[in-house]
Parts: C-alpha cells; structure tokens; sequence
C-alpha cells in the first residue's frame, strides 16, 4: 500500500479530495498535526463526498509518531524546491509521498529529517509557485499506483 502524508494541513477542502483520493485508489492517508480545521468541518466533508468511510485515515499527533506508526522504508518529500522529477522515481508497496501544508510547504527541518529519502518536484512552467496540495497529491499517488500495477484497481 502507498501512504500519501499531508504534514500540517490547513485547508479543509485539499484535504477533503485527499480522502476522496485515497478512497479511490487505495492508498493510506496520514494527517500529521496540528491541522488547520476540524476534521468533521463542512468543507473537509464536501470535497471527500460519500468517501470517508470508504478511505484509511489516520491522524497522527507529531512526525515522530507518523514515523513510528509507519516505520517508512522511504520517504518521499514534494517540494518545489527539489531536482529530482517525481517521474524518474521507481515507487514501491509502502511508500510514502510526504507534501506540506498550504501555502508554504515543508519547512526546513522536515526537508532534513533522516526519514526523508529524496526531495521530489513536479515540473511546472517557469514563474509558476505551485500546484494546489490536493492537486499535486493526486499526481504523484497515481504515478506511484501505476508504476505498482495500479494494485486492485480497474
């Protein structure tokens, strides 16, 4: 299984498609605190549709217990700031795709923690800051599920 982690989250709806994205592909879905909305708020709850009992969800209270929890063999982290393609990675089962929160991204110290195996760019235009969270998750998961033979899906 893939683990898509947003790290701090703050807007309701990018998580909301997050759910609706590991619904619909499988992956896990790991929320690292503190979030920037209730879990239960409207907006979360729109965007995720009929999905969320149809998603693994799991709230953790810091990174350290996500790293616990998960015991990740590698550690992708979506930066803007990073050289290497989010395509020139071979994905395997149990890969997380670590992304930040909105509108800063991952901060300094999470970009050097010994967890995170290489720092991933999604290629864009020049001028361009970035993609929305929720967009940018659901590029790199369904790259990461088709490199595993989109496991379960059809």
């Amino acid at each position: 299984m893939l683990h898509l982690m947003f790290f701090e989250p703050r807007i309701p709806p990018n998580t909301g498609n997050a759910i609706r994205l590991a619904a619909a592909t499988g992956c896990a879905l790991h929320l690292v605190e503190p979030l920037g909305f209730d879990l239960s708020e409207p907006k979360l709850r729109r965007a995720g549709l009929d999905y969320h009992d149809l998603a693994s969800v799991t709230v953790h209270s810091s990174l350290a217990a996500a790293w616990s929890a998960l015991a990740p063999q590698r550690v992708f982290a979506f930066t803007a700031h990073g050289t290497t393609s989010y395509a020139d990675v071979a994905y395997a089962d149990g890969d997380v795709l670590l992304f930040g929160p909105e509108p800063t991204g991952l901060p300094a110290e999470v970009l050097a923690d010994p967890h995170v195996t290489e720092q991933l760019r999604i290629p864009m235009l020049a001028g361009r800051r970035s993609l929305n969270l929720s967009n940018a998750a659901a590029v790199a998961v369904y790259e990461a599920w088709r490199q595993t033979g989109f496991a379960g899906g059809q």
